[in-house]
């Protein structure tokens, strides 16, 4: 039997742990409260204005189910507003308000501190690397995750 620090999965679980306690330390620190996947949901909604919610889950790589809760939570703090789609009317537009805007650019310099604190073990070198390699490994098992993340323009071509 192998040590679980041979195991990738294992030292993935690790480093995802390691990454949101990092993550959640700095926002807390900088006097936001947001979690990683309301920040990632925020940052895609600011740079896809309008999306509806299944098309935010294939982004993000979330299930479908539960980006309604982090929505749902979005929309309490005042981020984000749901508007009636002009083309669906099942689906909502997303839209960031301004007070999500004022959000994201105040917990940006948070967000890179942590991210740099993540790696601050390796070198630039190795840093770039190891980004090199997750992309690769993510990659080459999406499909295999129960929220494969979809692109902008995969998600558009599933639509039709």
């Amino acid at each position: 039997m192998t040590e679980n620090d041979d195991k990738p999965g294992h030292l993935a679980r690790r480093f995802q742990q390691i990454a949101v306690a990092v993550f959640h330390a700095a926002v807390e620190e900088a006097g936001y409260d947001l979690t990683p996947v309301q920040y990632a949901a925020l940052t895609t909604i600011g740079t896809q204005p309008g999306i509806d919610q299944a098309t935010l889950a294939g982004l993000i790589a979330y299930d479908r189910t539960t980006i309604t809760g982090v929505v749902d939570r979005l929309v309490q703090k005042g981020l984000l507003v749901r508007q009636a789609s002009r083309t669906d009317r099942r689906a909502h537009a997303l839209q960031i308000t301004d007070e999500g805007h004022r959000t994201l650019d105040g917990i940006e310099p948070a967000v890179e501190a942590a991210q740099r604190i993540i790696l601050a073990g390796l070198s630039n070198a190795e840093a770039a690397t190891l980004m090199r390699l997750l992309r690769k490994a993510i990659a080459a098992g999406n499909e295999l995750s129960r929220a494969p993340q979809q692109t902008a323009s995969t998600g558009a071509a599933r639509k039709k």
